[in-house]
Parts: structure tokens; sequence; C-alpha cells
């Protein structure tokens, strides 16, 4: 690790970045970029496109693209890539990486690449970091760089990464070019108590994968505030969650078109990951006592319904956790159907009583 890194370490949060502390939940959109049966790559990253313009239409704060490899239903691997096609096609919505898994990569390489999209696009470009490799130890073991080190080694990482979009010292014989002087707000992602715990001793915000990973929610919010240390620039936490919503007419029909994430969810956890499924009626009651542990485990925090529905539920959820702000992921097999979705969601949120949201 470059000798700045060392002194990185002692001045954590000293990068100048900004501050998003808000007086009311904010909505934004996580989008693992989906393959539908019937379709292809090229396809899914123009209906991203789309959707973020649509939803920066809409007021969203922000669209995050996620790092997934070897999965036939998700296309955004190249997140770096897939963020520049986002952020060229739109003009006002934070653009980012929710996330980049880190021990994938070096270091510098990802201060080069987020350089070079702020560099491109401005102070709308977001780095969220995550400590798992995204894929299955096989693929894991053709992407790492270092196998050994790569879990063990995040928290330096991080650190190194962060270093390098600070301002150049005297003396200082790596730089990030792009990179170095630039505003790439550095966020942390976890679905365990450890990523938790490091937000909070960097001063970071950080992003909870409730929409995969809720058992843990409580307990990692309770430890990301309380241990929290303040930095230049977040002097609080910033809290974000993320949360599958699917939101249709009628609550019958949100149910089966949340059915294609359901099949989806199972057959990764089954060992067979596909392309996004089409819907299915009564999907549920055709599960075994497997799949439906698998869905209870990972899905419970799901929002699927009507807008009256989903409005108690967003409530409620935003009432019990005090979230800073919401990252919505839908895994809608029509294209259609999910900005409509998205629409939906907005009209409601708007809906919501003040105190709430």
């Amino acid at each position: 690790m470059p000798r700045q890194c060392d002194a990185a370490l002692e001045r954590l949060g000293s990068v100048k970045q900004h501050s998003y502390i808000h007086a009311m939940t904010l909505l934004s959109v996580l989008d693992l970029s989906p393959v539908p049966s019937g379709s292809n790559a090229a396809q899914s990253l123009k209906n991203s496109l789309d959707l973020a313009r649509h939803t920066e239409a809409l007021g969203y704060n922000r669209y995050w693209l996620a790092e997934h490899h070897n999965m036939p239903g998700i296309a955004s691997a190249a997140t770096a890539v897939v963020i520049g096609h986002i952020a060229g096609g739109t003009s006002t919505i934070r653009v980012g990486a929710g996330g980049i898994m880190l021990p994938n990569h070096s270091p510098l390489v990802i201060a080069e690449q987020f350089g070079t999209l702020a560099a491109l696009y401005g102070n709308r470009i977001d780095l969220g970091l995550g400590r798992a490799p995204g894929t299955d130890m096989l693929t894991a073991r053709a992407l790492r760089r270092n196998l050994e080190n790569g879990v063990d080694s995040f928290p330096n990482d991080v650190v190194e990464l962060m270093s390098y979009f600070e301002p150049v010292q005297e003396g200082q014989r790596v730089q990030a070019v792009p990179g170095a002087g630039l505003d790439v707000p550095v966020w942390i992602l976890g679905s365990s108590l450890y990523g938790a715990q490091l937000a909070a001793m960097l001063g970071r915000p950080y992003a909870f994968a409730s929409h995969f990973a809720p058992a843990e929610l409580d307990n990692a919010i309770a430890i990301y505030r309380s241990r929290f240390q303040p930095s230049e620039s977040f002097p609080k936490p910033h809290l974000m969650l993320g949360v599958n919503v699917v939101v249709a007419d009628t609550d019958e029909e949100a149910k089966y078109l949340f059915s294609s994430q359901q099949q989806s969810f199972v057959n990764l956890r089954s060992g067979r990951p596909g392309l996004l499924p089409p819907p299915v009626r009564d999907y549920e009651d055709q599960l075994d006592m497997n799949g439906r542990m698998v869905l209870d485990h990972a899905l419970s925090a799901a929002l699927v319904g009507s807008p009256e529905t989903v409005k108690r539920g967003l409530e409620a959820f935003i009432q019990k956790t005090g979230a800073d702000e919401l990252m919505v992921t839908a895994m809608i097999h029509d294209h259609q159907a999910r900005k409509r979705s998205f629409t939906l969601l907005s009209e409601l949120y708007q809906a919501l009583p003040a105190g709430a949201a």
C-alpha cells in the first residue's frame, strides 16, 4: 500500500466530499440491469438507461448499479462502464456503484475509473464499496488479484482508495490520474455487521442490503448509529437501506410481477442462476419448504402490492428504521411494468405524511 495511506489512516474523513444530510427520507434506485428471458444484455442495458431517465424525471435521488459476475441474468458486471453509459444519458440524477466489490480490484484502478467518471460527469458520481466477491468462489478465483488477502485487506484497501481522491501531497509517487483532488463520495456497503462497524469507524455513509439480507437489519442500524465517528464530510451518519418494492394496480398483480424476482432468487440459491424468469401466478404455493425458507429469509422486507398497500408498508418501514434514504430495486420481467412500478411508488411517496418521509 502506498506510503501516503498511512497518513490517510490518521486523518480519516478529511476528503472533501458532500454531506447528504436531509430532513426527509430520499428515494433512490438500485438497478442490476436484469436480463429477462427472451431478451439479451444489449437490450437490458438500453432498458437501464431508459429507466434511469424515467426515474430522473420522477425526482429520484440517485441511480446505482451493482457488480455481479458469472450471472446470465445480470448485465452490470462491468459496473464502471455501465455507470458511464447511464451518466452520459442523464443530466441531474446522481449515478454510482452499489457497489464495486473491492476485493476483486486494485484500489488504484478503481480510483482511476471513478476519477475518470467524475472528470466526465462532475459532481454526480458515487462510489459504494462492498467486501464480497459478488459471485461464486470459482469465478472469484478468476477475478481476484490476490485471493488470499482480498477480503481481509478490505479496510486498508478502502483507506488506500480514499487517499487517491485527496489532493496530491509533496513527494507522493503514486497518484490517480484522473482522481486526485476530485469529489467522489465513498460509501460502505454491507449485508452483515462488519460493514456497519467499518462505515461508523471511517465516518462514511452506509448502505445496508436489507433487500436480500434483512436478518441483521436492526443490529446493523444500531451499531452504525451508535459507533459513528463524525468526519468533515459527514458530521452525522447517513443510512441507506435496500428494499424490494413492486407496485401495481392491485395486490394480486403486484404479487404476480414479484414472482420473477422470487424465482430468480430461489434459482440462484439452488445453484441454478439464469435469466430473469417470466412471472407466474401463485408462485409461493408451488414451492417446497426449502424454497419458502429461502424467500422468508431473504425477501421478508419486500413491499409488494397496490399503491395503498405499499404506502402503508413504506410508512411503517421508514418509521421503524428512520432511514435517511431508501435504495429501491424491482426485478420485474416486463420493462414497462417496471417503469410503472417506479411511477406509482413516486406518487404514493409524495402522499406520505410529512413526518413519515
